[in-house]
């Protein structure tokens, strides 16, 4: 009897099947199969990454994916007019650009591209220095199809004179309302701004915005101290589709009658963060009359509420799936029992620096919110009281942050990671009363942990695993107290780790990093800075691990520059000093 002929399975079925991993990294591994498996993971790469180490292969990356949708510049401190003109030629259809952390904006290279990408609708130039108004001027002339816009935080502190001039000698000054209103002319289809930072535009931008932005839903004005309650109040009541209102430090001011009953205008408002500002109960009270498609809630370093005022407004909004009270400081493990019946639609809650809530608390959530999916309780009081034994397990938890809870130990640790096996994010930073044996009972417990964080746990120095971290991709460790011992156990238990950050890891010398690079297979990153009794041949880290894309050296100065760049250009491995 013949064989039968194998099935070839027609290109869509593939794309179909390929769309179900989890994250674009993953396609590389399965380019490098068979040329089919290349041309259908290049059709479906959408985002791309530009940093100083790759704008040397930017030419070929932009001919072979050419359903890129967005591009964001990491790191990248090279020739911006140039990078964008590239990107403007290149023919791609895009999106969304991310230019943040930049010197400047070059003026001619925003105008090329808007000439040649008009389906741009998201654009971020966050901190950025120099940004001026003409930068505005001509983002509003070359993008009149933004929706999304981010000019948040530019950096123009060291960059301006007392008389107006930059650096090079020109006239020049920070983004004001000029610029930010002729944004609101050109910019018709826009429904989401961040403009939080520009510290001299004043109650006139944000009034040019809900007047001449008619489809606005998201509006920012964070540290923007020129605006008064009186514009964000004018934002809430005009602007007719507003979904989310982002301001803080707003003062005894908050009182005023005007902007206590704008909410009262807000029927779509569903998002509304308040951080370190006064809030009084008035206020809450007339959110609570506003009867709002509340669904966010952001409190965090907000004071001049009571228990009473706050207990009324989630008792009315009880479909809550985001609340922020970091740094609520009068909230006790009571006050959350009297309130956790308001919590069952939470998916995100933050309670850091609740400094009086213990573990009890966190018992309390995790038996009352079903669909709790991150918990923050960072600098707060847990590991001081007795742990109980009566708890519910939740499984449906994936990120969990217990950073800088100091008196926290071993015990504590190993009951509350039992209460949510399906871990997946673990942050312990700054735990110092935690040690090695924790971690072994955390994997344990949490099968499915992909990053985990134990930086400046020093009590951390080794541990035993005898079994496999199938699902550990990124591990940080910096400044801990990890030795050889235990990165030979993560090197021959972790199959996939990708990203290994050891700075300051006083205790790691050649043999444990040898033992990482023997076995991990996959790995990408590692940090190596302050590492002072790590001496490792730079080439043979390279030659020995080719999946290495970026090594942090203790120092690299025993290295030529020359030497440093063929490393890059043969392997595609950037090398950096401590």
């Amino acid at each position: 009897m013949s064989e039968k002929p194998p099935v070839h399975l027609p290109e869509e079925c593939w794309e179909l099947v390929f769309s179900f991993v989890d994250h674009h990294r993953h396609f590389e591994s399965l380019s490098l199969v068979c040329r089919q498996f290349l041309a259908i993971s290049n059709q479906l790469r959408v985002f791309l990454t530009v940093t100083d180490q790759t704008i040397l292969f930017l030419p070929r990356l932009l001919r072979r994916f050419r359903r890129l949708r967005k591009i964001e510049l990491r790191d990248f401190h090279g020739d911006l007019e140039g990078l964008l003109n590239q990107i403007a030629m290149s023919g791609l259809d895009l999106e969304a650009l991310h230019l943040s952390n930049q010197k400047s904006l070059h003026l001619d290279g925003l105008r090329e591209l808007g000439s040649n990408m008009k389906n741009l609708r998201s654009l971020n130039c966050s901190k950025i220095g120099l940004l001026q108004d003409i930068h505005l001027f001509t983002i509003a002339s070359s993008f009149p199809n933004l929706e999304e816009l981010d000019i948040s935080y530019p950096e123009h502190k060291d960059c301006y004179s007392s008389n107006g001039l930059d650096n090079l000698g020109r006239f020049s000054g920070p983004v004001t309302d000029l610029g930010v209103s002729a944004l609101t002319l050109k910019l018709k289809n826009l429904i989401k701004i961040d403009l939080s930072g520009n510290q001299f535009i004043t109650n006139q931008s944000l009034i040019a915005l809900s007047s001449n932005c008619t489809l606005i839903r998201e509006i920012a004005v964070r540290d923007c101290s020129c605006i008064t309650p009186n514009a964000i109040a004018f934002a809430i009541r005009y602007s007719r589709e507003l979904r989310s209102i982002s301001v803080n430090e707003i003062g005894l001011p908050s009182m005023e009658v005007g902007f206590v009953e704008s909410f009262l205008y807000a029927k779509a408002l569903g998002d509304i963060d308040l951080s370190n500002s006064f809030v009084a109960d008035e206020l809450l009270y007339s959110i609570v009359e506003a009867c709002l498609p509340l669904n966010k809630l952001t409190l965090a370093h907000c004071h001049g509420f009571t228990f009473a005022g706050f207990s009324l407004l989630l008792n009315k909004y009880r479909s809550l799936c985001l609340l922020n009270l970091e740094g609520v400081s009068f909230l006790t493990d009571q006050n959350i029992m009297e309130l956790s019946d308001s919590f069952s639609k939470l998916t995100s809650i933050n309670l850091s620096k609740c400094s009086k809530l213990t573990s009890s608390t966190f018992f309390t959530i995790m038996k009352m919110c079903h669909l709790l999916n991150e918990v923050k309780m960072e600098r707060t009081n847990l590991g001081k009281e007795d742990l109980t034994t009566d708890f519910v397990v939740n499984h449906r938890v994936k990120a969990l942050n217990l950073a800088q809870n100091g008196k926290m130990g071993n015990e504590s640790i190993k009951t509350l990671v039992t209460v949510c096996p399906g871990l997946q994010l673990l942050d312990l930073s700054s735990c110092w009363e935690i040690t090695g044996e924790s971690i072994s009972e955390i994997f344990k417990s949490c099968r499915e942990i992909r990053h985990l964080e134990i930086n400046q746990c020093r009590g951390i120095k080794e541990f035993m695993i005898d079994f496999e971290l199938s699902e550990l991709e990124e591990l940080s460790a910096k400044g801990s107290g990890i030795n050889d011992n235990a990165l030979s156990i993560i090197g021959k238990r972790s199959c996939r780790l990708r990203r290994l950050e050891l700075a300051g890891c006083l205790n790691v010398t050649d043999k444990g990093v040898k033992e990482v690079m023997k076995n991990c297979r996959g790995l990408r990153e590692i940090n190596l800075k302050w590492c002072d009794n790590v001496n490792i041949e730079i080439a043979w880290m390279v030659f020995s691990r080719p999946s290495l894309r970026k090594i942090t050296l203790p120092s690299a100065g025993f290295l030529s520059t020359e030497r440093l760049r063929n490393l890059f250009l043969r392997h595609g491995c950037f090398v950096g000093e401590g």
